[in-house]
């Protein structure tokens, strides 16, 4: 049978991986297509702004999807398994890179994002002064405040898929994302004329 890319289009993320499994390239060229992008803005995010570095990442990341699609869990959803093992390979890559200091260049380059990767940050406006502290007042968050935030604004993950990647309750996961953007809205209040909720 001849399948046309529309067709593949209607596939779930779960059953182009069923495909796969079985050599389909057209099902990966559609896989590819929609999680390459997405997937080569949280690289370059994770990976200290380094465009390069991130292509290459996303390069490994459907290798892997290639070569050793087994390792994928048919019961689970592909997205929070996506993401997951790019965090994992983003953990090895910080390991590898130890001299600098845990991540401590992550920390510093993502005040260089916040603004130009994605559009629809619920706070964010496009005065530059806004931005500025906006991206000061997410890096004084502490890890796990921060993570949950930049998932759900960033990464566009559903509270659901951050709880199954972060393997914390949905409860927390609202928690500490509503405890991130009280603090954000707090520290951003002298804003408030000119953005609204």
């Amino acid at each position: 049978m001849i399948w046309n890319k529309k067709t593949y289009k209607n596939y779930s993320d779960e059953e182009l991986m069923e495909m796969i499994s079985k050599l389909n390239k057209s099902a990966f060229t559609e896989l590819y297509e929609r999680y390459s992008k997405p997937m080569l803005i949280y690289f370059k995010r994770l990976l200290w702004n380094d465009h390069e570095k991130a292509e290459d990442f996303v390069q490994d990341l459907f290798t892997k999807i290639i070569q050793q699609n087994q390792l994928f869990d048919r019961n689970r959803n592909f997205k929070t398994w996506i993401y997951a093992v790019a965090n994992n390979m983003c953990k090895n890559e910080y390991k590898k890179q130890s001299v600098r200091k845990n991540t401590q260049y992550y920390v510093e380059d993502v005040q260089h994002l916040i603004a130009d990767q994605k559009k629809n940050l619920t706070i964010l406006t496009q005065e530059q002064d806004f931005s500025r502290l906006f991206e000061k007042e997410l890096n004084l968050l502490d890890d796990k405040h921060k993570e949950v935030f930049e998932l759900r604004h960033l990464d566009g993950l559903s509270i659901k898929e951050i709880a199954d990647f972060m393997e914390i309750n949905e409860g927390t996961v609202k928690s500490r994302l509503f405890y991130a953007t009280k603090t954000l809205a707090e520290k951003l209040k002298m804003f408030q004329e000119t953005y609204h909720e």
